[in-house]
């Protein structure tokens, strides 16, 4: 039978109850998952996208199947997880660069040769990874200053190439909301505050509304946010026909303040969850 049609069968099956034969057809499944050979998805000859049903039934097959085990390398680190999704098997055979500091992929994934895993860098079962990608998490040479802090989800992009350019500067007692995303050599200074969602890049213009002026990176220096800002994500209207008659906006990030008694009041806590 072929391997879509027994997963197919043991997705529909009732129950939580699966044989040693059930488990191979399962680790046969996960083993073309790890070579690339099925995919979730896949493109088509039109360019388009369509899901693989049945590779999605498959991975949601492996929670059932599977059963609560102690997976610690050695204390005090502690992990519990199903015993079908254990770390994928992988070695300096792969080709594949896992860089030190708490980076893992999980069995069920294909990781092409060449792809770079930079710390703390997780990926999940399912997922397809080709050649030459470096699945990223926190960029080279960012400069974090004295009492920042990065909330959950938040990334700070570096900047290792060209040598030349400036990379991301974070400036003492920033605060970086929670899913925050700076980038592109742009530079935050001393005391600002990120809302929880703020995206910052080198094309990104950002609006002061306190001020009444546009900051924006120049050919010749980065995008840099004034000391004390508070940036809010926001929106502005895309001009134009279709912009107008559809009613299209564009990500647009704010500063709709510069910090004040308010605002210390807000982010005090950080003082004491130090």
């Amino acid at each position: 039978m072929p391997l879509r049609d027994e997963i197919e069968a043991l997705a529909a099956r009732t129950g939580s109850e699966f044989t040693t034969a059930d488990r191979a057809v399962f680790d046969e499944f996960k083993a073309q998952l790890n070579r690339g050979e099925i995919r979730a998805a896949e493109r088509q000859p039109d360019l388009s996208w369509s899901v693989n049903t049945w590779v999605k039934q498959g991975i949601l097959l492996g929670f059932r199947m599977g059963q609560l085990v102690d997976m610690s390398l050695s204390p005090p680190l502690r992990f519990f997880d199903k015993d079908t999704y254990p770390v994928r098997p992988t070695t300096v055979t792969d080709n594949v660069r896992i860089v030190p500091g708490g980076s893992s992929i999980r069995d069920g994934a294909y990781v092409a040769p060449g792809v770079v895993c930079m710390p703390p860098m997780y990926v999940n079962v399912g997922a397809y990874v080709d050649e030459g990608t470096m699945i990223d998490s926190h960029g080279s040479c960012a400069q974090i200053g004295k009492r920042v802090h990065l909330s959950a989800a938040a990334q700070i992009g570096g900047v290792l190439e060209p040598v030349g350019a400036v990379p991301v500067v974070i400036e003492d007692d920033v605060l970086v909301g929670g899913g925050c995303g700076v980038y592109e050599g742009t530079i935050v200074h001393e005391r600002a505050v990120l809302a929880a969602g703020t995206i910052l890049t080198g094309s990104t213009p950002v609006y002061d509304l306190a001020r009444e002026k546009i900051y924006q990176r120049t050919p010749d220096a980065p995008l840099e946010i004034p000391a004390g800002a508070v940036v809010v994500p926001g929106s502005r209207s895309v001009r134009g026909v279709c912009g107008q008659a559809w009613g299209l906006s564009l990500y647009a990030p704010v500063i709709v303040k510069y910090r004040d008694e308010k605002t210390e009041r807000a982010v005090q806590l950080e003082d004491y969850l130090r």
